[in-house]
């Protein structure tokens, strides 16, 4: 039998799976390391999402998605996030990661290179391979907060740059750019004529600090693909409902691309979805508990010996300094899986900004963190 393709036996598999499996192997976990809410999806998106199939609104839409929620989508991003993108600009996907892979397939041609900061979602990487492009990492720091350093993308541009991503708060750190990074960000990517994908799925999940949309900022609405859904806001991974934005001379690519790889989102998720921006309400109680149990894990986690905790700004993971342990993140994680039954997750596989951590996730309930935190404060003695 002929092989696979070349690009799929070059592609690694995700690293978080190798700890998940050796987690699933042991009785008892308690995981620290799931990225997704564990609240229920809010009633009004639960109630329409019935109601949509009841009323066999259960075929296909539009490639582009139903234009009530793009209209919807267009009102939201004016209101909260300053981006004028008309429903025609607005392509509704099956969740952001959708969103990601059509990006990636639409603006890199073979050799191109995009600028990826790291520690960075897992996904980033390999989906930039895969549409043939070349992924060059670029390093962020604790010691700085995990922001994008000006001088760290100076060094690593090059005339074959064609993009940045960025991700703001981000998955694994909870770092939260500020408006004055953002804006030399823009001047950065003005400056070098690129694009930049702008990761905002947690954009609600913030503590203390404002969210700010880089397409907001003067000249960037043309250079920009802003990505965004419900899943982890409305506790909704499962519906696989995202959406994006994009200039009108990358929003064509993006529906051809998407038009022949997944024709439309669900639709019954998409109906339900008409009613998530009624609920507000919802999220700001989902946040408050996030943050209550945000303090309790960190403080908890600073608690340990050989391990510090910065406060994380956004989304809802710690990610923790364990270097005083001793172990490399691999280590730890197998340590703690085997040794604590607490899954978490090891920085490395963020890249290698993020050696020397481990992601922590705190969307689990307040009892589940006490009880991790405890099991680990046994084993590190």
């Amino acid at each position: 039998m002929k092989p696979v393709s070349k690009r799929v036996k070059d592609l690694r598999s995700s690293g978080i799976r190798k700890y998940f499996d050796l987690a699933s192997m042991e009785e008892g976990i308690v995981s620290l390391g799931v990225g997704e809410p564990d609240f229920a999806t809010p009633y009004r998106i639960r109630d329409m999402g019935l109601r949509a199939i009841e009323l066999n609104y259960t075929h296909y839409t539009a490639n582009s998605g139903l234009l009530e929620l793009r209209e919807s989508v267009s009102k939201k991003l004016e209101k909260e996030n300053g981006i004028q993108a008309p429903p025609e600009n607005i392509l509704i996907t099956s969740g952001s990661s959708e969103g990601l892979d059509l990006v990636m397939r639409a603006l890199l041609d073979a050799g191109d290179e995009i600028l990826v900061p790291e520690p960075c979602y897992v996904a980033y990487q390999p989906l930039a391979s895969l549409a043939g492009g070349m992924p060059v990492m670029v390093p962020t720091y604790e010691n700085d907060e995990f922001r994008i350093s000006m001088d760290e993308l100076e060094g690593k541009v090059t005339k074959k740059t064609k993009a940045l991503i960025i991700c703001s708060p981000n998955n694994p750190t909870g770092a939260v750019l500020p408006k004055k990074d953002l804006e030399g960000i823009s001047d950065f990517a003005i400056k070098n004529d690129l694009f930049v994908i702008s990761d905002e799925i947690y954009e609600k999940i913030i503590y203390g600090e404002r969210h700010y949309s880089i397409a907001s900022l003067p000249e960037m609405a043309e250079r920009t693909i802003t990505l965004n859904g419900f899943s982890k806001a409305y506790a909704a991974t499962g519906w696989r409902v995202g959406y994006l934005t994009a200039p009108s001379g990358i929003i064509g690519g993006l529906h051809k691309i998407h038009q022949y790889n997944t024709l439309c989102a669900p639709a019954p998720s998409q109906y339900a979805m008409l009613r998530a921006f009624e609920e507000e309400e919802s999220v700001s109680a989902m946040v408050k508990e996030y943050d209550r149990r945000r303090k309790l894990l960190v403080r908890g986690l600073d608690e340990l010996p050989g391990i510090s905790c910065p406060l994380p700004k956004g989304a809802f993971y710690a990610f923790p300094n364990i270097t005083g342990t001793k172990m490399g993140s691999g280590e730890f994680a197998e340590f703690m899986i085997k040794n604590a039954k607490v899954a978490l997750v090891p920085g490395h596989v963020f890249g290698e900004s993020g050696e020397g951590h481990v992601r922590c996730s705190y969307s689990v309930s307040a009892e589940d963190i006490s009880e991790a935190l405890g099991r680990m404060k046994k084993v590190l003695r």
